[in-house]
């Protein structure tokens, strides 16, 4: 299952395309080994998540973490108009207090699942990602966004607060004071601006979007699997605390990278001045 730092999602990178093979009804799934395609498929609402499109999310992120084929995923919204426009008001407007702290941890644990899926996931952002749809972006480890996209934690232009990791990870990926200039204010920014803080790794027409995170996701599909998975859980793990203990798991993450075959291709193959074959193993 997916949402552990823990679990083990090596591939081999052998696999053929399958689609919605769970029969997801508001998620379109794809796999074209080496890389698995997420949509969140509810146009009508701007991609909108309600509680069973969060369900399906965990059960897909599962799927994905469980497809040995499967090195790197894409996740993107349907439609031109939105990547996700947040959580669904009209489930939210009613919510006591308790529920709305079940909501609040069920998209919490939706986001710590990509975050932690032990494979890289590109957000493919092609229009609004507000709310729960910037949380769920922020969630992801390399954002790449059209000229159209737009961004921000507006919670508290309706009297809520960000409630799936905005207050957490946005001031960790630009900065305290741009992230809560982002969650106080509550405007949204555009493309240029997302880019220039940080919060898109690149800016790309939005005809070239998916393109664009297609050939980055077969470019870290060409790595070897288990040094990715490795490189990223030192990176993050790091990052919550101090440099002392991120160089251990750094040095710790060298060993365990020795330890592998694909450690041993790499280096033959780098003498044969030869392209390696990595196995993930």
């Amino acid at each position: 299952m997916a949402a552990s730092p823990e679990d083990d999602a090596g591939g081999d990178g052998l696999g053929r395309q399958e689609e919605n093979r769970m029969g997801y009804e508001n998620l379109s799934f794809e796999k074209d080994a080496p890389i698995a395609r997420i949509t969140v498929n509810r146009p009508s609402v701007m991609n909108a998540m309600n509680l069973a499109t969060l369900d399906e999310m965990i059960a897909v992120l599962g799927e994905v973490a469980d497809s040995p084929e499967v090195r790197v995923a894409i996740l993107t919204g349907a439609g031109e108009k939105a990547f996700i426009a947040g959580a669904d008001i009209r489930e939210l407007a009613h919510l006591s207090a308790l529920e709305a702290r079940a909501f609040a941890r069920k998209g919490q644990h939706v986001c710590h699942a990509i975050q932690w899926l032990g494979k890289p996931v590109i957000a493919a952002v092609n229009g609004f990602a507000l709310g729960g749809g910037c949380e769920v972006a922020l969630a992801c480890h390399i954002r790449l966004g059209s000229t159209e996209a737009r961004l921000g934690q507006p919670e508290v232009m309706i009297g809520a607060v960000p409630g799936w990791g905005g207050t957490q990870r946005l001031p960790r990926i630009v900065g305290l004071g741009r992230g809560l200039e982002m969650i106080l204010g509550g405007d949204p920014i555009g493309a240029e601006e997302a880019y220039r803080i940080g919060l898109l790794n690149r800016v790309v027409a939005p005809e070239e979007l998916m393109p664009a995170c297609e050939e980055l996701a077969r470019r870290i599909a060409s790595r070897a699997p288990v040094a990715v998975r490795l490189a990223m859980d030192a990176v993050q793990r790091g990052m919550d605390g101090p440099m002392t203990t991120g160089l251990l798991i750094e040095a710790d993450a060298f060993g365990l990278a020795a330890s592998t075959g694909d450690w041993r291709e790499g280096a033959e193959a780098f003498l044969a001045k030869r392209p390696p074959e990595f196995r993930g193993e």
